[in-house]
């Protein structure tokens, strides 16, 4: 591991390192987006340099594919994999159900459809991205560029009738431009504080013309490994109702973390 990282990107390693324990030889796995998916990366890739482990790893967007194959995953489509062991990825939000905020980067979409085409979907995440009700975290949604002006006016209307704390929405931005995801869409997102019932929100506004998807990730994750400044990990498998406890010690190694510790 790289020095003089500050406490969450400690954290941020040590919650990677442990989840990859989850992959195994021969493994079709789900690799996410995001800082934190980012360390997950560069672990599998240490395995695959200093082990010889033989994974296929799924990216959900352009920048994760280009990040696995410079560490040596060999790299194939969701279409070519069909069905995926385990996907792997960070979170904006999670609560005490497991239920997600995703898509701060932008590539929601692909990671969604990834996640729900996997046996087991875990989240690593620092403890700061654990909350009691989803909301705080503005909540993404995918819309297509024909019209979103309008679409974004049904949005506003519908978060009307729902539980929800604030209805503001607004469009992501890529510096002056709209900003676009993978699919060459937009992305609107939901200033909501907080989200009542998520389940009905995801459901309502997936039904809105021009929503191709929303950042909602509802009894979609298993486990989330959550990781700590110090090296402590906890493991909150929702299956089993455990909550495990370890610690991950700081080794230093090579140079394939150099460019994260930025």
């Amino acid at each position: 591991m790289p020095t003089d990282l500050s406490p969450i990107d400690k954290a941020k390693f040590v919650a990677a390192k442990q989840a990859i324990g989850y992959v195994e030889d021969g493994m079709k796995v789900g690799l996410g987006s995001g800082s934190t998916a980012a360390w997950m990366i560069r672990c599998l890739g240490e395995r695959v340099a200093e082990e010889g482990l033989k994974i296929k790893g799924i990216p959900t967007s352009t920048r994760t594919a280009a990040l696995a194959r410079e560490v040596g995953i060999d790299v194939i489509s969701l279409d070519e994999a069909r069905w995926l062991d385990v996907a792997i990825d960070g979170a904006d939000e999670y609560d005490g159900n497991l239920n997600l905020i995703k898509g701060g980067g932008g590539s929601l979409l692909q990671e969604k459809i990834v996640a729900t085409a996997s046996d087991q979907m875990i989240v690593i995440a620092d403890a700061s991205k654990s909350v009691e009700t989803l909301g705080n975290f503005p909540l993404p949604i995918e819309v297509v560029p024909f019209g979103w002006q309008t679409t974004k006016t049904l949005v506003e209307e519908t978060l009307i009738g729902m539980d929800v704390l604030g209805r503001k929405v607004s469009l992501r931005m890529n510096g002056d431009a709209p900003f676009y995801t993978d699919e060459g869409n937009h992305i609107l997102d939901l200033h909501l504080n907080r989200i009542g019932a998520a389940r009905q929100l995801s459901l309502v506004i997936n039904q809105i013309p021009g929503v191709v998807e929303n950042g909602l990730f509802i009894d979609i994750c298993d486990v989330v490994v959550i990781g700590y400044g110090d090296g402590r990990v906890e493991v909150r498998d929702i299956n089993q109702g455990s909550i495990e406890e370890s610690k991950v010690d700081f080794v230093e190694t090579d140079n394939l973390f150099a460019d994260l510790n930025d």
